[in-house]
């Protein structure tokens, strides 16, 4: 077993000594259990410690992991710049990792370092370590904005570029849990803080990998988790294990969770392929809805399907319904995959000669060209769910009264710049939010007179 043991270890500066200043005392528990991690890895002896941190560089579409021979970092910035570190990196582990990503199609890799310093997700965990033991190299790679179940399948990738090279490594997932737990916090609250912290404690304390999945992407926003996508990554690393896991800390004393908990791999179990189940899973569901959707969402799947296998544009077919080919709108085409938002491309008013070739035009663009993902590829086909929303003509109002986030999408301008978001989006539950959100998608500073306006849209899913 490559990987001979995991941990889930928070990664807050305050438990350092040396930035605390007697501040370290108020997590106490927390201390405590990272001093146990440290005495285990100690007695592991590991060739190699792969940390993944939230807090390392980090790209939408794109798994950075730290090239070079090493790096250097200090708490510098908390006021501590004599804590510092300096670690070898484990060059043959590294490059494994890369040529096997890159020969997969996989998208990890060492391009695109922007900061070779060593961030604190990974000094945090490096001090507790470094306490006890100091015979290794590390891995250090950053997250993405990527599904959960590209995370999980780039720690299968890491577990087997360990094997391969016969590597005796420790995984550290470097995370807090929810920065929102107290309204005198740093972040202030929300409920989904708390439930949050519940939900992870649960199913980390249970090595219950599957359900990291159904942890879904507005949820973890709204309780401003940190080291969930860290977590998964560790999880793929022992696919197909049966692991001991246990908890030995939680603590909330700052309005930010802190977890440790930790994984012990025993042996190969079959039933936990959790992300094989996920897919499959994933497929079915996606093939249901295909099957049971209207002539809208049927005709913007078979434009991507056309422009993604064949490259071609699909023809308007014959026996499209009237409605597409005789009334024109603006359309807007959402692609998910995997619960995650894939693509989204729109238009406010109409600028095609009817609904049909909107939805065409816009479906293509949403799979291959919207600049915020990579285009779609073949293989994505069977997991996508696509819906399209017809909208009414925009009317301009005088004041954000006449907005409901529920019934009506939001256009929001000032001078040339325009941001747009639509209604009854999940975790956008006031105009205020609404607005916000248009706002900053514009690029418009806060505090800019903004001219609103309002509309409606006919949802097919």
């Amino acid at each position: 077993m490559p990987i001979t043991a995991a941990y889930m270890v928070p990664h807050p500066p305050l438990i350092i000594p040396e930035v605390g200043k007697g501040g370290e005392k108020h997590v106490d528990a927390t201390v405590k259990a990272y001093d146990r991690v440290g005495r285990e890895i100690s007695a592991l002896a590991p060739d190699t410690v792969v940390i993944t941190s939230p807090h390392s560089v980090m790209y939408a579409d794109w798994f950075h992991i730290s090239p070079g021979s090493g790096a250097s970092g200090s708490f510098a910035d908390l006021g501590a710049p004599k804590t510092r570190f300096t670690v070898n990196y484990d060059t043959e582990l590294v490059e494994t990792l890369r040529s096997m990503a890159e020969k997969t199609g996989f998208p990890a890799g060492t391009a695109g370092e922007r900061d070779k310093k060593l961030d604190h997700g990974t000094m945090v965990p490096l001090h507790f370590i470094r306490k006890y033991y100091d015979g290794f190299r590390i891995v250090r790679i950053g997250l993405s904005a990527l599904p959960l179940t590209k995370h999980y399948e780039l720690g299968q990738l890491i577990s087997a570029a360990a094997d391969r090279l016969g590597r005796r490594t420790v995984f550290i997932a470097s995370g807090d849990l929810s920065h929102k737990l107290r309204a005198d916090g740093p972040y202030g609250y929300s409920p989904e803080g708390e439930e949050y912290e519940r939900r992870i404690m649960d199913v980390c304390s249970r090595a219950a990998f599957g359900e990291l999945f159904d942890f879904d992407e507005d949820f973890c926003e709204r309780a401003a988790e940190c080291g969930h996508r860290s977590f998964v990554i560790m999880a793929g690393a022992m696919d197909g294990m049966r692991v001991r896991a246990e908890r030995y800390s939680h603590e909330d004393v700052t309005g930010v969770g802190y977890g440790i908990c930790s994984f012990i791999p025993e042996g190969p179990d079959e039933s936990r392929r959790f992300l094989e189940r996920r897919l499959l899973e994933a497929e079915r569901k996606a093939a249901e809805k295909a099957a049971s959707a209207d002539a809208y969402v049927s005709l913007a799947r078979k434009a991507v399907e056309e422009y993604v296998l064949r490259a071609k544009k699909l023809q308007l077919p014959r026996d499209t319904e009237s409605q597409m080919t005789r009334a024109r709108a603006g359309v807007f085409v959402s692609i998910h995959e995997h619960g995650s938002l894939r693509g989204c491309i729109g238009t406010l008013s109409p600028v095609r000669s009817c609904i049909g070739e909107e939805i065409i035009s816009n479906a293509i663009s949403a799979a291959s060209a919207d600049p915020r993902f990579r285009p779609i590829t073949p293989e994505e086909l069977k997991w996508l769910e696509i819906s399209v929303d017809i909208l009414s003509e925009p009317e301009e109002i005088d004041s954000a009264d006449r907005l409901d986030v529920k019934k009506y999408g939001v256009i929001v301008c000032s001078g040339s710049k325009r941001g747009v978001l639509l209604p009854d989006l999940e975790g956008v539950d006031t105009v205020e939010q609404q607005i916000d959100i248009a706002r900053r998608k514009a690029g418009i500073a806060p505090g800019k007179k903004l001219t609103l306006y309002r509309f409606t849209v006919s949802r097919h899913t």
